[in-house]
């Protein structure tokens, strides 16, 4: 696939340029979403792309927006991303772009768990819980949880990491009408989602969904969802409670980088990113390739 890591739309006023994604202006109401194929890792761009990396997160994004469209309404328009650019610009929107409605983003990322694995796991072993919630005794790496948890955490500018709060915290933010809205809206997308990957062979250990209100105060899913970048995608195969299962996302570019040395010390997570082999680049593109795979309509 051709590579696109940053995108130049002369028709469209740029709204902002994130770690993946470019914003277009699309007149008052809409925003053009282009996932361009920039690859982030402890929150450092890499300056190499991820050939195809866009067009695998957009198309997989739309397909789980047309599974989940029963439960919530998102923030699709329906039209065609190569209706609003110039003719010129078509090959750099087309697969890798959607024509989304504008709304008032929620400032919270509404993060599901069902498995333990990652900060999780990590706040558990020392205090027997995930992100304040209570478990039960006797878990491990990657166990089952009974059911799944609701733990949300505050948007992070670029550069900067987000952080879990509480859901006393949510209320705070959202209020407590919207926050129980969002807690029991997310956790059901996660489950049917969830039902949907054990059938393809996948296990979404967590993800993390992200809303917004529209001019009803109505509530919106919108950005990406159910990606490898913003899931956790283990094999059904091979998985196995106590370990640590292999994942299709990006943290085979996270195990390379923190084996990385420049200059004979360890790379300190800042940029500039250390410069990807093709070898690297080649082997997390095929990560994102395998699991869409598994996804995509024959």
């Amino acid at each position: 696939m051709q590579s696109l890591f940053s995108s130049n739309l002369q028709s469209l006023p740029l709204l902002a340029r994130g770690k993946v994604r470019d914003n277009y202006a699309v007149g008052e109401d809409n925003i053009l979403m282009l996932a361009s194929d920039r690859i982030s890792a402890f929150d450092v761009i890499m300056g190499e792309p991820i050939d195809g990396k866009g067009i695998l997160l957009t198309q997989m994004a739309l397909f789980w927006f047309d599974k989940l469209s029963d439960l919530c309404p998102n923030h699709l328009t329906g039209e065609a991303p190569e209706s609003v650019v110039r003719v010129d610009e078509r090959d750099q929107v087309s697969q890798r772009s959607m024509l989304v409605k504008r709304l008032k983003p929620l400032p919270i990322e509404a993060v599901v768990r069902g498995y333990l694995a990652g900060s999780a796991w990590t706040e558990y072993k020392t205090q027997q819980t995930a992100c304040g919630i209570a478990l039960p005794k006797g878990l491990h790496h990657a166990s089952e949880l009974h059911q799944p948890i609701f733990t949300p955490a505050t948007k992070a500018a670029v550069g900067e990491h987000d952080e879990n709060i509480s859901f006393e915290q949510t209320i705070s933010l959202i209020g407590s009408s919207l926050a129980h809205q969002i807690r029991d809206l997310s956790i059901a997308l996660y489950s049917k989602a969830r039902l949907i990957a054990l059938e393809k062979g996948i296990i979404i250990a967590d993800t993390k969904f992200e809303f917004g209100l529209n001019d009803q105060n109505e509530v919106v899913l919108m950005d990406e969802i159910l990606t490898p970048d913003s899931s956790r995608y283990w094999p059904l195969e091979t998985y196995q409670v106590g370990t640590n299962p292999p994942s299709y996302d990006k943290q085979y570019l996270r195990d390379w980088l923190e084996s990385t040395h420049i200059h004979g010390a360890p790379w300190n997570k800042k940029a500039p990113a250390p410069r990807l082999p093709r070898t690297v680049i080649e082997q997390t593109a095929q990560k994102y390739q395998d699991v869409w795979a598994l996804f995509k309509p024959d």
